[in-house]
Parts: C-alpha cells; sequence; structure tokens
C-alpha cells in the first residue's frame, strides 16, 4: 500500500465516521496531528510513516492534537470531536505508524556492524533472552526495510535532499544485498547471458539472482554516494570504509553511529594514525577498555601519564590492564569451544608493563582517572563520543 492509498482509505474512514467531507490535504495533516507533529512538514523532515506495528506509539495520547488541529483547518467542534475519537482507533486497528529516519538508520547500522552477538565474556547470564531479543530486533528490522510506505517516505525525502534519507536508503539495499547473498559462481553466468547465451535451469535462476545482486549494489553506491555528497557523516565514513576516501577524517567529523574503535580501524587501513589514535582516545574516555590497552600499547607508550591514566581508569570500569589475559581460541581466532573439540590455540594478550609515575604525577593520573570515570557513570556529552 502506497502512502496515497493510506490516506485515501483514512479519508474514506473519516468521512463515514464524522459523516462530512474532508480534503485530502487535511488527511495528511491529521494524520502527523496523530503522532504529536504539528505539521505534516515537520513529520516528513526528519520522519517517515510506516505499517509496522510498534507497541510504544499510541496515537490516542494526541487526541487534543487531532482535534485543535481539526478546528484550525476549519472544522465544526463537533466534527473535532468525531475525529479526535475515530482516527487514533482507525490507525491502532491498521498498525500504522512513523518512525524516524535517524532511529532507522541507527537500527541498520546496528544489524550490519553484527552488534546483535552475544558477548563473549558474558556467556553465563542469559544467552537465551539476549537471542530472544537479537531475534526480535531482527524481525522488527526486516519487517521496516520490507514495508512499502516506509520506503516511499524515504525516497520523497531523498528526492528533497534529505541526506540521512539517502543513507537509510543505501543502509536497506546493503541489508538486503547481505540477506540474498548470490551463489559462487552465478557471476559467470550473468556474464554468459549478458553475452547472449541462452540459459537454462539453475544456471539461469543463478544468472537472474546475480542480476538482481548487482541493480542492490548499484542502488547502494548511488544513495551513499549521494549522502556523503549532502555531508552525512555516516555515508562519508562508509565511503573511507569501503573506497578507501579519506574526506570524512579530512573534514574532522567527531559524531557517528558506529563505535569509535571501529572508526580508529578504519583510520589505520587508510595509515591516518593521528586519527586513528585521536578516534580510539574517544573510545577509551567512553569506558571502552581495548581502546585504553590499544593505545597504551601504541600510541601513548611514551606519554607514562596517560598510560597510568587509562589503567586507573580501567580499574574503576573493573578490568585489570596490568594482568595476563589468555584463553583458548581456534585457528581463525575465534573463541573454543570444549563441546566441539579440535585442535585449540592461545589467544589474549600481555598485561601493561609500565614504570612508575613519581608521586605527584600517580595522585594526578587517579584524579583524571576519576574524573573521566564520573563523566561516563553520568552520561553526561562533554567528550567527544563517536556515537549517540
Amino acid at each position: 500500500m502506497t502512502i496515497k492509498e493510506f490516506a485515501y482509505s483514512t479519508q474514506q474512514h473519516l468521512q463515514a465516521s464524522a459523516k462530512g467531507p474532508f480534503k485530502r490535504a487535511h488527511i495528511y495533516e491529521l494524520l502527523a496531528a496523530s503522532f504529536g507533529f504539528n505539521s505534516y512538514a515537520a513529520l516528513c523532515a526528519n520522519s517517515v510513516f510506516t505499517d509496522v506495528s510498534m507497541p510504544s506509539q499510541i496515537p490516542a495520547k494526541h487526541r487534543s492534537l487531532v482535534r485543535n488541529r481539526c478546528v484550525e483547518m476549519g472544522y465544526q467542534a463537533d466534527v473535532a470531536d468525531e475525529v479526535s475519537n475515530a482516527l487514533p482507533d482507525f490507525l491502532t486497528e491498521r498498525e500504522f505508524g512513523v518512525f524516524g529516519i535517524d532511529g532507522l538508520a541507527a537500527l541498520l547500522r546496528t544489524e550490519l556492524d553484527g552488534n546483535g552477538e552475544y558477548p563473549a565474556d558474558e556467556e553465563d547470564d542469559e544467552p537465551e533472552d539476549w537471542n530472544d531479543s537479537v531475534e526480535s530486533q531482527r524481525a522488527f528490522t526486516d519487517a521496516m526495510v520490507a514495508s512499502p510506505i516506509l520506503l516511499e517516505g524515504l525516497d520523497n525525502a531523498a528526492r528533497k535532499g534529505n541526506a540521512l534519507a539517502h543513507y537509510a536508503l543505501a543502509l536497506i539495499q546493503r541489508f538486503s544485498e547481505d540477506v540474498e547473498e548470490p551463489e559462487p559462481g552465478s557471476e559467470h553466468w550473468y556474464l554468459q547471458a549478458k553475452a547472449g547465451r541462452i540459459l537454462t535451469g539453475v544456471e539461469k535462476e543463478w544468472a537472474a539472482a546475480y542480476e538482481a545482486h548487482l541493480a542492490v549494489s548499484q542502488k547502494y553506491v548511488h544513495h551513499l554516494r549521494a549522502a556523503a555528497a549532502l555531508g552525512e557523516p555516516n555515508a562519508l565514513l562508509d565511503l573511507a570504509d569501503q573506497f578507501n576516501d579519506p574526506t570524512f577524517f579530512e573534514l574532522g567529523i567527531d559524531r557517528v553511529i558506529s563505535n569509535p574503535v571501529s572508526v580508529a580501524e578504519i583510520a589505520e587501513r587508510l595509515d591516518r594514525p593521528e586519527d586513528a589514535k585521536r578516534w580510539l582516545t574517544m573510545a577509551a574516555e567512553s569506558g571502552e577498555t581495548d581502546a585504553m590497552r590499544q593505545l597504551i600499547e601504541t600510541f601513548d607508550q611514551s606519554d607514562l601519564y596517560r598510560c597510568w591514566t587509562w589503567v586507573y581508569l580501567a580499574k574503576l570500569l573493573g578490568s585489570d590492564l596490568t594482568q595476563d589475559a589468555h584463553y583458548a581460541i581456534n585457528e581463525d581466532g575465534s573463541p573454543y569451544d570444549e563441546d566441539v573439540g579440535g585442535p585449540a590455540f592461545v589467544g589474549g594478550h600481555e598485561g601493561a608493563s609500565l614504570d612508575s609515575l613519581s608521586a605527584v604525577q600517580d595522585v594526578a593520573a587517579r584524579q583524571a582517572a576519576q574524573g573521566l570515570y564520573a563523566r561516563i557513570q553520568g552520561g553526561t556529552d562533554e567528550l567527544s563520543a563517536g556515537y549517540p
């Protein structure tokens, strides 16, 4: 169903409920009011409609805004009363909602980054509950990217120059590409078909699958580059990651959806050590103990005060960077599973071995660590964190 078709069905419902005519343009305004927006234009600036159920959205709580908007547009008070009762119930029944474009981009980025995997060091907690949560989020994401109304809204926003809408569309293409990876060798049959060979059976299916895969990839690159051209930081980061384009780092951007450790890894691949250090520092100041360890080992070796600050901060967060940490892994670096068996290898790292600080510097390092810890615990936005 398209947005226009839904607006039409809403118009028919309200005309039957309120016993009077409604202009189509007014329906869009009332739909926006049902989700707390003062106008349809305000909604379209950063959000899109969707036909995916979201329990957190309760149109009924905006009945007064719907009524007031109705009166503003010239309808009588009794008609406004009827609309304010009928419309929210209709939307709830049809599972119609609104989703922020920034939230959609963050949701897709989380899925693509693989943040749904269960943490290896928490295996004894509640893996069943974790996996249920991950599966639920994945099902929600699948439904969102399959919503025709949501996709139409993103297309409309992108055509109007909304950079984040372009980026969300790019992520949707990449998300779809991950789900429908073509069979190995399908490119060969696609090229054979392009050369004029008549294919049948599985070869024809593989060629068609690769052609569809190629179309998705082309759409992905188109929307990614469009978003980057409009200055979307996350798109610029993806260009750096996938196409070695350094523009993201040249612009000095300091806030993206991805974890700052991942950004530091991209900077290292592009041979930009200063940027790698900057993003690792952001990660460390946000509480990433692995980033603290890497800074001690690689970037802050010559700054003993800085190294001890990381050691003391890590201790406050429950990790001792001066202790060795070794564990069994498989040959590919994945965690070793005793139930599976096979050859085991030693993974992990040596503890940091640092010279002592002077008494004065040691006190200062502990105080600096306490200050960083307080900001981490307080959740303040004083740090230049790499993600919201």
